[in-house]
This record gives structure tokens, C-alpha cells and sequence, in this order.
């Protein structure tokens, strides 16, 4: 059997057994009442798979977690056994001499993935999950598009990091992530910033949240703490992800900003909910940050910085680079001065992130209805966006245009000519457009 996408929520009452009540969709099991899955009933309910005639079991579950939690196998290395196995069980299984076939795994890793069903208390961690509402997100093999149930709900493994090279295994989450932070801009910098880096960070995160943007950032000190604090002040959704597990902020002074967060959006991490955060972990997280966005803005970064490994990363995975100038003579500064130099983006305003932004993957739904195919359409005005909701990704009519939106012939055209600006249609030929 091969293994599919899984998603695993708890709500907050325990009905019997490890988990009480499962109801699930394909790939996915979720356990007690109030689960965050809607839509279901409360018995047993196998969804099938692909590939198989049942859906993903409580043990299957438990392979996959275990393997994805064992130090030494990470995303590469597991994705190298998977290859090699077919499915996390088989790779429990194997013997010493089967595992030493797969590229990475030396002697050391092959007695840690040999003691795993010993060492590690999966059931522990699942119970913890449980009693603290966080939700297992697990990194999906296989096209999860056909769902059996047409309820499925939006959220799950976040679709933007299966694009990049090495998603992680597991994800831990609390709070909720929505379809609309497909449409996200990642905002990092020093940890030492000064109040001109401070200002800059909340004043673009709460623009770009107004704008529809959901922001991005690490929950560390400076940069990272002000724009998540300009997402919330703007009523906008902010992902924080972590170094270290979900249930152990760091730093500890910011307890009170990852509760709002949770309000808001979410934390994330790939560390066990409990773990320390260990400074080889920052790096590894940083990947993550640029992942779930279609571009990073670093404000305030020294020679040194952390904010220029995911600026890195973001490059390596086909991302925006943005980058707020600052003093010459700051040492803060050098580091985003340097970036402009190699060719990112210089950013003054939220307008500049939006203009350089390409299309997205897949077209994204919003809470108010419109479905968004490009981040330059959070800018249109009303009449912008009636005439470009007009215009289909195939060849339209300068008439079929003006007969839908219902304008003056003369209006549609000079709104044509400013999409056309915005990279979000292009001419056919002299009297028919489509979108980009």
C-alpha cells in the first residue's frame, strides 16, 4: 500500500481509547468530539485511498509519525527510504543490511531506526497532541487532489511547501491554516533591529495584510515579533514557525504574541510539540518560512544574519527576494544592501512586493467570495476587478468584455490597458485578451 496525505485533529473532549471516536477522509484520521473536521459523523468511517481499499489506520498513522520523528532522518533521507521501502512500516521493518542499501543512512542511523518502535513513545506524543488541540499535518506521497468526500476541508499539509525539494515529514500546528495563506509574503530580519527596522517591519506587514497577504515570520525577537504584530494590529492572518516545538515558545517572553497569533493564524513546526529549540534548528526552520511564501522581504539584516539564509533559500526555491534599504553606515543594513546588490527587489511600500509577485500555483479562494490567480489583483479597484473577472485564460472578446462587465466600451478599454500594466492580462491580437 502506498501512503497518502494525512491530517490528524483533536478536539477537546477524550471519548474513550487512545483517541475515542474516528471519523475520517481520505488519508486522514481525526480523533473525539469537536474534532476539526466538519461535516463527519462520529462512527468509524474508512475512506479509500489511491491506491488501496482502505484509508489511512491508527498504526499506519503511527509508522509514518514515528519515522518522520527519529533524529538523523530527515526530509531527503526519508523521502530516500520511502523510494526504497514503499511506506514507513516497511521501513521499521527492514533489516540493518536493507537499510545500508539507501544512500545516507550509515551504521549510526540504521540502529536508530532499528530501536524507533522501542525508543520513541509515539502514543505519548499523540496523547499530547490530543489533551493540547495541536494537529499532525504528515507531508503527502502521492496526489491528494481526488478527495472521496467533496466536505474535505481546506486546510491540511500546506501546498505550498510540497513544491520545494525537502518538505519536512511532520507538522506540527496550532491554530488553523486557511486556503487564502496560499497567499503569503514571508517579512524577516535581525533579532537586534533598531526602531527604524521595527517601523518598517509592522508598517509592511500591516499593509500587505490590508492588501489580503497573510504574513510569515519566525516569532524571534525584533524584526520577526514587530511583523507579526503589524498582521494582528491590521486584522490579518500571521503564520509563525518554530524552531522548537509548538508547546515550548521561544523566546518565553513572547507567550502572549503566540496565543494572538494562534488567534489568527498558526504556529508551525517540525520538532516534537515539547522540544527545545537547538541552534541547528533556526537554519532548518528558515526553510520552511520561505517556503509557505511566494517571497521574503528582509528588513535589517547584518553580514551574519539569519534573514540571509532564508533570503538564500527563498532564492534556491524559485521565491521573491525583497529587501528594505537602509543607513549606510548601519551595520544592520549591510546585509539588505548587499541583497539589492545581487538583484532583489528594492521594497518602499506594499506596492512593490505586489507588483513583483508572479501567479500563483493554483487559483486561491478568499473569505469574500473572489478566487485570486495572481497577488497584483489585491490591489484592483472595483472597477479593475469587474473587468478583469470578464476576462477568461482564454482568448475573450473586447465585446464579450463589455457585455459582461457592463461598461462604456472606452472604460473597458483603458482598464484593459492598466491590467495589461500589472502583468495580469495580455493581448491576443487587436480585439482579444486573456489573463496571464
Amino acid at each position: 500500500m502506498r501512503y497518502n496525505a494525512a491530517q490528524v485533529s483533536w478536539g477537546a473532549t477524550r471519548r474513550g481509547g487512545v483517541g475515542g471516536s474516528i471519523s475520517c477522509r481520505k488519508g486522514s484520521l481525526c480523533f473525539g468530539r469537536g474534532a476539526l473536521v466538519p461535516g463527519y459523523g462520529t462512527d468509524l468511517q474508512m475512506c479509500p485511498t489511491q491506491n488501496s481499499d482502505e484509508g489511512l489506520s491508527h498504526q499506519q498513522l503511527a509508522d509514518a509519525l514515528r519515522l518522520a520523528l527519529i533524529a538523523g532522518v530527515g526530509p531527503l533521507t526519508r523521502r530516500a527510504l520511502l523510494e526504497r521501502f514503499g511506506s514507513p512500516a516497511a521501513v521499521l521493518r527492514a533489516a540493518p543490511s536493507e537499510l545500508r542499501e539507501v544512500q545516507r543512512v550509515g551504521p549510526k542511523l540504521c540502529r536508530k531506526i532499528s530501536a524507533a518502535g522501542d525508543e520513541i513513545d509515539i502514543e505519548a506524543e499523540i496523547a499530547l497532541c490530543r489533551d493540547n488541540g495541536i494537529e499532525i499535518l504528515l507531508e503527502p506521497r502521492d496526489d491528494d487532489s481526488d478527495c472521496c468526500n467533496a466536505e474535505c476541508p481546506d486546510a491540511g499539509y500546506p501546498r505550498m511547501l510540497r513544491e520545494i525539494h525537502d518538505p519536512p515529514g511532520v507538522l506540527f500546528l496550532r491554530g488553523a491554516l486557511k486556503a487564502e495563506d496560499m497567499l503569503a509574503v514571508a517579512i524577516v530580519g535581525t533579532r537586534h533591529a533598531t526602531q527604524y527596522g521595527l517601523r518598517q517591519a509592522e508598517r509592511l506587514a500591516g499593509s500587505l495584510s490590508r492588501a489580503g497577504l497573510t504574513i510569515v515570520s519566525g516569532l524571534a525577537r525584533g524584526i520577526d515579533a514587530a511583523a507579526h504584530r503589524g498582521a494582528l494590529d491590521a486584522g490579518g492572518r500571521t503564520i509563525a514557525v518554530l524552531a522548537g516545538g509548538v508547546l515550548n515558545i521561544y523566546p518565553p517572553e513572547h507567550k502572549k504574541l503566540a496565543d494572538e497569533v494562534i488567534a489568527q493564524g498558526a504556529l508551525l513546526s517540525e520538532s516534537p510539540p515539547r522540544m527545545e529549540p537547538l541552534a541547528g534548528g533556526f537554519p532548518q526552520r528558515n526553510r520552511l518560512i520561505s517556503g509557505l511564501a511566494l517571497g521574503v522581504i528582509v528588513v535589517e539584516a547584518p553580514d551574519r544574519s539569519g534573514a540571509l539564509i532564508t533570503a538564500r533559500h527563498a532564492m534556491e526555491q524559485g521565491r521573491e527576494v525583497f529587501a528594505v534599504p537602509g543607513q549606510v553606515d548601519s551595520r544592520t543594513a549591510h546585509g539588505c544592501h548587499r541583497l539589492i546588490r545581487d538583484g532583489a527587489k528594492l521594497v518602499e511600500s506594499a506596492d512593490d512586493v505586489l507588483e513583483e509577485l508572479g501567479p500563483l500555483v493554483e487559483a486561491t479562494p478568499r473569505d469574500d467570495g473572489r478566487v485570486v490567480h495572481h497577488p497584483a489583483e489585491l490591489t484592483l479597484n472595483e472597477l479593475e476587478q469587474q473587468v478583469l473577472s470578464a476576462i477568461g485564460g482564454e482568448a475573450t472578446s473586447i465585446d464579450q468584455v463589455v457585455t459582461q462587465s457592463g461598461l462604456p466600451v472606452p472604460r473597458v478599454l483603458s482598464t484593459i490597458s492598466v491590467l495589461e500594466m500589472r502583468r495580469l492580462v495580455r493581448r491576443l491580437s487587436g480585439a482579444t485578451v486573456a489573463r496571464m
